[in-house]
C-alpha cells in the first residue's frame, strides 16, 4: 500500500495532512528528510559553484576583478574569455542576456509541464547538465576564437539556465508537496545552506586554484555535483498527480498573485544591482584590497542565511503575519540602498562601518520580504481555485522562477547603466525606489482588501444576529394563564 502524499486524492482533513502534529512523526523519518537532503544539497553546491571564483580570478584578470568580483561563475569566465578572444560589447551583451532570458522561458514551460514530466525526473536532470556545464566552464577559454567560441558560450549559458531552471522548480514543488504546513520554515532553512556555500566556495576554490591550477575548481564541483544525481535518484520520493486545468495566465491575472511577482522581481532587482556596482564602489571609495570586497559581502550572505530560518518560522507559525512581513521588508530594503551610498540629499557621509551595517540590515530585510512570497503565492491559488497537487505548485514554482529572474537581468543592467550615468549613491537610491514602490502598493493591496472583507462581514453578522432573534423570539413570549 502507498504512503499517504506519493498519489492525489480527495482533499484529506486536517488532521490527516502531513505535517500536522499527529502525523509528523510518523511521516518525517525518510520522505520528507530526503526531499530536504536533496534540495539541501543542490543549494550548497550551486552556491560554491556561483562564489568559486572569487580568490583566484583577479590573479587571471586583473581589471575585470573590480566588475565582476562577485558574479556569477558562468558570467564572469565568459566575460574574461569573450573579452580575451576579441568578442565585442554587443556580443558579451547577448551572451549575458541570454541567462535570464532562457531561465525565464524554461521557468515558465518547466512549471508548466512539471506533471508530465515528473518533479523527481526534472531535479535530477536538472543537477546532471549542471554538473556537465560546471566543467565545461574550466574548459571554455579553451576554445578556438571566433565563431565557434561564440556559440559555443550562447550553449552553455542557455544550457546553465535551463538546468538551473528545471531543478529549482523541481525543488520547490518537491518541498511544497513534502511540507505542506511547514514551507516557509523549510525554505527559509535551506538559505542556510546557500549562505554556506557562498563562505565556502571562495576558500576551497582558491586552495584548488593555488595546488592544481584554473580548469581544476570546476572540474571538481562539476563531479561533485554529477554524484549528486545517483543520489537524489536513489533518496528522491515519486509524487505523481494528475494534470490540472488552470494556467500561467489565469494565476498571473490574479491582482494579488500579479503584485506579489512585481515584489520578487524588485528584490531580485535589488540583489542583482550590487553585482556590478557594489565592488566598484568599494574599491574606488575606501581604497580596500581587492580580497577585502569579499569580506564586504560576507555580512549581507551572513546575515541573510541567519534571519531567513526565522522569519520561515514566523510566517508559518503566524501566517497571518506574512503579508506585513513581505510589506515592511520592502520599505526597509528601500531604507537600506538610501543609505548604501548614501544619497547625497542625505548629506551623511559615506563610511566602511556604514556601508557593512547597512548590508547586514539588507540581508535582514531580504529574509523578511523573500521569504514568505512563495507560500503567499501558493496560498492565493488556492483561495482561488486551483487544486491542490504538483500542477498548481509547478506553476507556482515556475511562476517565481520566471519573475526573479526578470528582476536578476533588470537589476544589474539598470545598475550598471546608472552606475556610469549618475554614481553609486544616486543609482541605489533609484533602486531603493522599485523596492519602496512594490512594498507601499503592496501595503496599499492588503490594507484594501481588509477593508472589503470587513465590510463583506458585516452584513453576515447582522443577518447573524437578526435570525438568532427571531429563533429566542417564541420562547421570550409567555403564555396567558386563561382567567
Amino acid at each position: 500500500m502507498d504512503a499517504p502524499g506519493d498519489t492525489e486524492g480527495p482533499r484529506p482533513s486536517e488532521d490527516d495532512l502531513p505535517g500536522t502534529s499527529r502525523e509528523a512523526p510518523r511521516r518525517f523519518s525518510r520522505k520528507r528528510l530526503f526531499v530536504l537532503i536533496s534540495a539541501a544539497s543542490i543549494n550548497l553546491g550551486s552556491m560554491m559553484c556561483d562564489s568559486i571564483l572569487g580568490p583566484f580570478f583577479p590573479k587571471e584578470e586583473g581589471r575585470l576583478k573590480e566588475r565582476k568580483q562577485r558574479g556569477r561563475r558562468e558570467g564572469i569566465l565568459t566575460l574574461k574569455a569573450a573579452e580575451k578572444k576579441g568578442a565585442s560589447n554587443t556580443v558579451i551583451g547577448m551572451i549575458f542576456g541570454c541567462y535570464a532570458l532562457s531561465d525565464l522561458l524554461a521557468s515558465l514551460t518547466f512549471g508548466k509541464y512539471l506533471v508530465y514530466i515528473g518533479a523527481k525526473f526534472m531535479f535530477v536532470a536538472g543537477i546532471f547538465v549542471s554538473g556537465g556545464v560546471t566543467i565545461l566552464f574550466g574548459v571554455l577559454d579553451q576554445v578556438p576564437a571566433g565563431p565557434v567560441f561564440i556559440v559555443m558560450c550562447f550553449l552553455v549559458r542557455v544550457a546553465d539556465a535551463i538546468s538551473f531552471a528545471a531543478a529549482i522548480t523541481a525543488s520547490f514543488s518537491l518541498l511544497a508537496k513534502a511540507f505542506p504546513n511547514n514551507l516557509a520554515t523549510v525554505l527559509g532553512t535551506l538559505e542556510i545552506f546557500s549562505g554556506l556555500g557562498l563562505v565556502l566556495g571562495p576558500p576551497f576554490g582558491g586552495f584548488l586554484y593555488q595546488s592544481f591550477g584554473y580548469e581544476v575548481p570546476f572540474i571538481f564541483l562539476g563531479c561533485v555535483v554529477l554524484l549528486l544525481v545517483p543520489l537524489s535518484m536513489y533518496i528522491l520520493p515519486n509524487y505523481e498527480s494528475d494534470p490540472g486545468e488552470h494556467s500561467f495566465w489565469k494565476l498571473i491575472t490574479l491582482p494579488k498573485v500579479a503584485l506579489i511577482a512585481f515584489v520578487i522581481s524588485s528584490l531580485s532587482a535589488c540583489l542583482g544591482f550590487l553585482d556590478p556596482t557594489l565592488s566598484l564602489f568599494v574599491l574606488e571609495k575606501f581604497n580596500l584590497p581587492a580580497g577585502y570586497v569579499g569580506l564586504v559581502f560576507l555580512g549581507l550572505a551572513l546575515s541573510y542565511s541567519i534571519a531567513s530560518p526565522l522569519f520561515g518560522l514566523l510566517s508559518d507559525k503566524a501566517p497571518h503575519l506574512r503579508k506585513w512581513l513581505l510589506v515592511f521588508g520592502n520599505i526597509i530594503t528601500a531604507g537600506c540602498y538610501m543609505l548604501l551610498g548614501p544619497i547625497p540629499v542625505l548629506h551623511i557621509k559615506s563610511q566602511l562601518w556604514l556601508l557593512v551595517l547597512v548590508l547586514v540590515v539588507n540581508g535582514i530585510s531580504a529574509g523578511m520580504s523573500i521569504i514568505p512570497t512563495f507560500p503567499e503565492l501558493l496560498s492565493c491559488a488556492y483561495e482561488n481555485g486551483f487544486e491542490e497537487g504538483l500542477s498548481t505548485l509547478g506553476l507556482v514554482s515556475g511562476l517565481f522562477g520566471a519573475t526573479w529572474s526578470v528582476g536578476a537581468f533588470v537589476g544589474p543592467v539598470l545598475g550598471g547603466f546608472l552606475y556610469e550615468k549618475i554614481g553609486f549613491e544616486w543609482a541605489a537610491g533609484v533602486q531603493g525606489l522599485w523596492a519602496l514602490t512594490s512594498g507601499l502598493v503592496m501595503g496599499f493591496y492588503y490594507l484594501l482588501e481588509h477593508s472589503r472583507r470587513r465590510r463583506r462581514s458585516e452584513p453576515e453578522n447582522i443577518l447573524g444576529t437578526e435570525e438568532e432573534r427571531t429563533a429566542l423570539l417564541p420562547y421570550e413570549i409567555e403564555p396567558q394563564n386563561p382567567a
